[in-house]
């Protein structure tokens, strides 16, 4: 299965969805919508109507259940970790053991979500014109968000060229973007997120302008640096990485010396966006 993760918001809520390019069809995880439908405030609440829900439609013999996916979705502690999931079928039938005021409105939500992404199948640009509406919706600068669709072009770029030369394991990617962070801001991503005072959110999402500016530079950089020397394996792509990330690294040192201030800031979105919007930078 070719996955593609992606976090869907309903009525300011997160569902993990993941997209099967082979299927093309979409995977939800069950917990996040029993959190829509139950209008649960807690994460843990959530999981556990799922379990003795689960439960009762086993000692049914509901499909839902005997046919329920296991795929890995980014947890509340940042980890990936086997979850629940189903497809928009097994959803319509799942919705319909829960008793919510918000199951109508879900449902078309759902059928949304769908018709969005068979849209953007046909046109790429729709990925960006969605994301630029969800970022705005946050109320992020028109300027910053340009930076933010800028940076995700370039990852793909970069992942691209990470899987061409054999890196494929999440972990290696970790380590990988770890060279790189280093490199140009003189923190691993782990170091960075704790700077900025972030747990589960997303570093990238916290940066300004110019820490932007400067990973994409880093990103960029190594992919570049990767094609022309067409590394083969996680050691010697690493070695491509923290080539990039010197790069820009040196950048950042010369920038700083004509400002005579560091430009990696412990300012996070909080700060500056909005306060009624603050509550939903979680990632």
């Amino acid at each position: 299965m070719t996955q593609k993760n992606a976090i869907q918001i309903f009525e300011e809520k997160k569902v993990r969805t993941v997209w099967d390019d082979e299927e093309e069809k979409w995977y939800f995880s069950i917990v996040d919508v029993v959190a829509v439908l139950t209008e649960s405030v807690e994460y843990l609440t959530a999981r556990k109507y799922w379990n003795k829900l689960k439960q009762r439609l086993k000692e049914e013999g509901n499909e839902t259940v005997t046919n329920c996916h296991q795929l890995k979705l980014q947890a509340a502690d940042g980890k990936m970790r086997l979850t629940d999931v189903v497809d928009t079928e097994q959803l319509f039938r799942l919705i319909q053991s829960i008793p919510s005021r918000k199951a109508e409105s879900f449902k078309q939500w759902m059928a949304e979500v769908a018709a969005r992404r068979l849209d953007q199948m046909q046109d790429p640009e729709l990925n960006f014109d969605q994301a630029y509406a969800d970022y705005r919706r946050l109320g992020y600068s028109d300027k910053w968000i340009n930076q933010r669709l800028r940076s995700i072009e370039v990852r793909k770029e970069l992942t691209d060229e990470w899987n061409r030369a054999g890196v494929t394991e999440q972990t290696q990617y970790a380590s990988l973007t770890d060279i790189i962070t280093r490199g140009w801001s003189g923190k691993t991503t782990r170091q960075y997120k704790h700077f900025k005072g972030l747990k589960n959110e997303s570093l990238r999402d916290n940066m300004t302008n110019i820490e932007l500016a400067l990973n994409t530079l880093a990103e960029a950089s190594a992919t570049e640096i990767s094609k022309s020397q067409n590394p083969q394996g996680f050691h010697e792509t690493a070695e491509a990485a923290r080539q990039g990330g010197q790069i820009a690294g040196d950048a950042r040192k010369q920038l700083e010396q004509r400002v005579g201030h560091s430009v990696i800031s412990p300012s996070k979105a909080s700060d500056y966006l909005p306060p009624a919007q603050e509550k939903k930078i979680d990632g």
